[in-house]
């Protein structure tokens, strides 16, 4: 795969491995990748193993989470990070 340069800034991508750090990669492509890495990713991992990987992070930021909710066909209580987000609200919601 030929992912975006921007989308692994914070680690060091020699240390990267495409099958033990799958989840990873698969979270950071749906959550900050382009259209490009979106295609690559599907195509390598598959549908099934992106929604895996996908329902078990712990994060996903509101607008991600809406987008695999709808792309995948689920509803967004089947994600780990929307039912993790709604044991622990934030202390003041303003």
């Amino acid at each position: 795969m030929h992912l975006s340069e921007n989308l692994f800034w914070d680690v060091d991508k020699s240390d990267l491995s495409y099958e033990k750090h799958s989840g990873f990669i698969i979270a950071r492509v749906f959550t900050k990748g382009d259209w490009s890495d979106f295609k690559q990713v599907l195509n390598y991992y598959g549908r099934d193993k992106c929604l895996s990987a996908l329902k078990n992070t712990r994060y996903l930021d509101p607008k991600t989470l809406s987008f695999c909710s709808h792309y995948f066909g689920i509803d967004k209580s089947e994600f780990r990070c929307f039912r993790e987000r709604q044991l622990s609200p934030a202390p003041w919601n303003y």
